[in-house]
Parts: structure tokens; C-alpha cells; sequence
């Protein structure tokens, strides 16, 4: 709401263009329908542009496809230079790792790391991982009725086999190995400390778990601690600056018009407050 505002006041000041640089979009993990529930990354985007918005720079959205749901240009900065460059410096036995999945949706942002660094693949799959069943999203199709006349009587439709969950795998050998879980955003660490658990029954003798977005809610920060895993690395954490050195590049685009003179544009950023940054840093124990 804050940024909202300070948007619709740029804009009756006669600002001739606006940006939002919004590191972690709100709400961005609600971009499909679920449940007959309401799409609010569409809404968030909606009411963007209506206050006055211009332009957008955020980072690693939950999924690309949130982009279209603006009638704005939106860069969608990346923040895995910074993790790949962590894991080239700060892991010395690196080249023995295995970059893992936790679930088959984030099997392609693994991809993407493992082949930069040239390193081998895992994916879980099985109970751990949160399936999107018609059941769950509330579409039945087809529907969940014995008596088809009830619908039409000359209507065959097929009876609705369930969904069942197989048992929890490890596709990929991490045996004797490091396992390096990637993701965009650690927020509920339930998924993670179910795949650090299976991770280590399997063989692999250090866990990391890095993400773009560390929101840890609620008492994330002590259940990581007193799980399986040695060590997490949020991108925001590993570098505070990282948004400002992407955005170094963004002018870099002027020319191709992406941007019309940012630096001389009104800016407007969306931060954590600095007593839930402090907050986050002191439960997290991590040096301010």
C-alpha cells in the first residue's frame, strides 16, 4: 500500500515516469488459479499500473510467465551470478556436489546451475513434494460422480482415477557427495528439511540450501537450525548489494529503449522495515 501511494503521488506531481524497484515481489508464488481462489500476483500487478507505474525492476519472480500480467516493461533481474559465484569460492570441494531439485517443478532452475558449473543433477520426487492434483485446485474433470445419468443421460464420461503420491525417490546418485539445494524463495522450510532428511539417508554428507529470497516466517530460522542442514545461503543475505550491482547494467538497455533516463526518473522501492530486517538478522544470527 505504502508503495502504491508513493506511486499515485509521483504521478499527480507530473513525474515522467515512475519506477518500482520491488527486490521480492509479494505474493508471487499465488500466480495460478488454486482452489477457484483469486490469482493475486494478477491483482498486485493490476493496481501497479493503475496508481502510475512505468517501469519495473524486480528479481527471480516466482515464475516468468507473472510478466504478462503488466501492461508495463518489467526487468526480471537475476540473482544466481551471486549464488554460482558463492559456490566457486566459499565450497573448496565443490566439483564433488550435486545440485538437488526438492520437488520435479524446481528441476529446471537445478538444471540451469548445475550445467554452469558443471556438475551433476538430482531430483526428489515422491510424498515430500506438494503435487497439483485436479483435486486440489478444485477442477474436477473429470467429474467425481458414479451415475453419469445425473448429468445427462446419454452421457458416458470415465470415472476419476486419484492421484497417489509414490514413494519418496532420489533421482540422481548423492552418495558420498555435497548436495546443494537451490530454490527461488525459502519461506514455509517444511519441503526443505523433508528433502534434507532424505538427502542424508541417502549418502550425502553436507547440505546447502540456497535460495534468492530468504522470507523465513514464523520459526523457520530455528528449524533449519536444528535440522539436517549445515548451511543456507540466501542471496540477499550473501550479498546486500546485489540489486544495486544488476541495476548497474539496466541503462545499458536505454538505448534499445527499455528506459528513458531512469537515473532521473522517481524511483520508488518497496524494503523490509529495519526492525524486521534486524529481526530476521538476529534470529538468523547473521552479522548485520
Amino acid at each position: 500500500m505504502e508503495l502504491l501511494i508513493m506511486v499515485y503521488a509521483c504521478k499527480t506531481s507530473c513525474a515522467k515516469s515512475i519506477i518500482g524497484v520491488i527486490p521480492y515481489f509479494p505474493y508471487s508464488k499465488q500466480c495460478k488459479m488454486r482452489k477457484r481462489g483469486s490469482i493475486v500476483s494478477k491483482l498486485l500487478a493490476s493496481m501497479m499500473c493503475k496508481a502510475g507505474l512505468t517501469h519495473l525492476i524486480t528479481m527471480d519472480l516466482h515464475q516468468k510467465e507473472i510478466q504478462g500480467f503488466f501492461n508495463i516493461p518489467v526487468d526480471n533481474l537475476r540473482a544466481s551470478p551471486f549464488l554460482l559465484q558463492y559456490i566457486q569460492e566459499e565450497i573448496p570441494d565443490y566439483r564433488n556436489a550435486v545440485i538437488v531439485a526438492k520437488s520435479p517443478a524446481s528441476a529446471k532452475r537445478a538444471q540451469s546451475f548445475a550445467e554452469r558449473l558443471r556438475l551433476g543433477i538430482a531430483v526428489i520426487h515422491g510424498e515430500a513434494q506438494d503435487a497439483e492434483s485436479d483435486l486440489v485446485d478444485g477442477r474436477h474433470s473429470p467429474p467425481m460422480v458414479r451415475s453419469v445419468a445425473a448429468i445427462h443421460p446419454s452421457l458416458e464420461i470415465p470415472m476419476l482415477i486419484p492421484k497417489e503420491k509414490p514413494p519418496i525417490t532420489v533421482v540422481g546418485d548423492v552418495g558420498g557427495r555435497i548436495a546443494i539445494i537451490v530454490d527461488d524463495i525459502i519461506d514455509d522450510v517444511d519441503s526443505f528439511l523433508a528433502a534434507a532428511e532424505t538427502l542424508k539417508e541417502r549418502g550425502a554428507y553436507k547440505i546447502f540450501v540456497m535460495a534468492t529470497h530468504g522470507l523465513l516466517s514464523s520459526d523457520a530460522p530455528r528449524l533449519i537450525e536444528e535440522s539436517a542442514i549445515d548451511e543456507r545461503v540466501p542471496a540477499a543475505w550473501l550479498r546486500p548489494d546485489a540489486l544495486l550491482c544488476c541495476l548497474r547494467a539496466v541503462p545499458l538497455h536505454a538505448s534499445q529503449g527499455s528506459l528513458q533516463s531512469p537515473w532521473c526518473s522517481a524511483l520508488c522501492c518497496l524494503r523490509l522495515c529495519t526492525s524486521e530486517k534486524r529481526r530476521l538478522r538476529h534470529s538468523c544470527n547473521v552479522p548485520s
